[in-house]
């Protein structure tokens, strides 16, 4: 069983794309919310990630994190 994966994005972000891809490329499953388009999804946003307005920030399970240096 793998945890659930939600990454918080905003349209024309490089670096939401390249973790997007990066997940993908793992076969990993995620749930993806657009923090532009749904103010709820931002609000969730910044009560995970301390208030810091970055995408993306990506939870899988209990450990978040905020940006994507790529690996």
């Amino acid at each position: 069983m793998s945890e659930k994966v939600v990454i918080y994005t905003k349209p024309g972000c490089p670096y939401c794309a390249a973790a997007k891809a990066s997940l993908k490329a793992e076969g990993i499953e995620y749930e993806e919310f657009n923090v532009k388009k749904d103010p709820e999804a931002l609000q969730r946003m910044l009560e995970i990630n301390g208030g810091r307005r970055v995408v993306p920030t990506i939870v899988r399970g209990e450990e978040v994190t905020v940006g994507f240096g790529g690996t």
